[in-house]
């Protein structure tokens, strides 16, 4: 294309899943649905983490940690999309979607290691139990988070880095539901190759390293647990990591399909459908995962309901017994001032009475 055709691009369209007007009535029901569950499921497990004391160890700080970056994940992506839904024409300006892809990038990227290091948590409980205290105190989970997020932010730089330095000058439109940088490239009117280079093996050390973490943490994992003599010893180290398995699974294999394989063994269209699933599927999944197969989080969420509903009768409670007490003193100190106080001073009691011991009562009882 010559320099004098060519037109600055400002903005980006986004296509979305489909521009089927049926369809996109039903998506946009569905993904809302998906989208408030994944906000509610994540929130509720920080808050039952934060509040139950039993769930207080690293294991379960990491997944307060993964429910965090699930929310910024899927928040990251689903607003444009449900946008999409509803607009004949999404834009989004060049900035924005810097933006965006920073934040996806940044979010996948530390949910890859916090994954890894909750299978390194995991390796270290079972293999060596009696140094758990040791190898995965405080200082050290508050490294690993760090570095998980630290992490995060290097992978997100490295994206943006080398959109920022592409140039776009033809067509605007990204067939795609958010803004990810391989649709990006084929946009692009300058060299692409070194965008390419860069992103991708960044991307593959990111990938290579977690993934070859979690597959060397669950053998040693499988190891220990065959030599266990004991079947219900199995049963509780099986259990306590079927659920980290699963969420793996679901995240690194849609994760590699996209980014891993071959670009010519599949469409764009089924890019969308695993897109979907690691970004906005996943995050809803996971509280899902380890609330309904972890047997201490049913527990916490158990003992934190009863707590919660003996709390609000006690207080029931506790109104009607100070209502009962007010009203016997009140009671009680008409008959003592019928019996010896003038009317002047009754009428000063009754006085302090509404002013002062009324309020107090009416303020406690609702």
């Amino acid at each position: 294309m010559d320099a004098a055709n060519r037109t600055t691009v400002t903005e980006f369209i986004i296509l979305g899943l489909t521009d089927n007007v049926t369809l996109c009535a039903i998506f946009y029901v569905i993904f809302l649905g998906v989208y408030v569950v994944t906000i509610v499921g994540n929130i509720s497990i920080i808050i039952l983490i934060r509040s139950s004391p039993q769930l207080h160890t690293p294991m379960y700080l990491f997944l307060s940690h993964l429910a965090f970056v699930d929310i910024g994940y899927s928040t990251s992506v689903t607003p444009i999309m449900l946008m999409s839904f509803l607009k004949e024409r999404t834009a989004i300006p060049i900035a924005g979607c810097i933006v965006q892809l920073a934040s996806d990038v940044a979010f996948g990227t530390t949910e890859c290691f916090l994954l890894a290091t909750m299978a390194y948590d995991r390796y270290v409980a079972i293999c060596s139990p009696l140094l758990y205290s040791t190898q995965m105190s405080p200082v050290v989970c508050f490294l690993l988070l760090g570095a998980s997020y630290l992490g995060g932010c290097m992978n997100a730089s490295s994206f943006t880095g080398c959109l920022m330095n592409l140039s776009f000058c033809g067509p605007n439109k990204i067939n795609h539901f958010f803004c990810d940088l391989f649709p990006l490239l084929k946009l692009s009117c300058g060299h692409v190759y070194i965008a390419e280079i860069s992103p991708a093996i960044s991307s593959a050390s990111v990938l290579i390293s977690t993934l070859f973490t979690i597959i060397v943490s669950y053998s040693y994992i499988l190891h220990s647990i065959l030599k266990m003599r004991s079947t219900e010893g199995r049963k509780k180290a099986f259990s306590t990591c079927t659920s980290h398995l699963t969420a793996v699974a679901l995240f690194y294999g849609t994760v590699s399909f996209v980014y891993v394989m071959p670009k010519s063994s599949y469409s764009a269209d089924q890019v969308k459908v695993a897109s979907v699933i690691y970004t906005v599927v996943v995050p809803m999944l996971n509280p899902l995962i380890y609330s309904l197969r972890n047997k201490e989080v049913k527990e916490a969420m158990r003992k934190l309901g009863i707590q919660t509903l003996q709390s609000s009768r006690c207080r029931k409670c506790g109104v009607a017994l100070l209502q009962s007490l007010l009203e016997r003193i009140y009671i009680d100190s008409h008959l003592l001032l019928l019996n010896s106080k003038s009317a002047k001073e009754m009428t000063k009691i009754e006085d302090i009475w509404e002013s002062k011991i009324v309020p107090i009562w009416m303020k406690e009882l609702y």
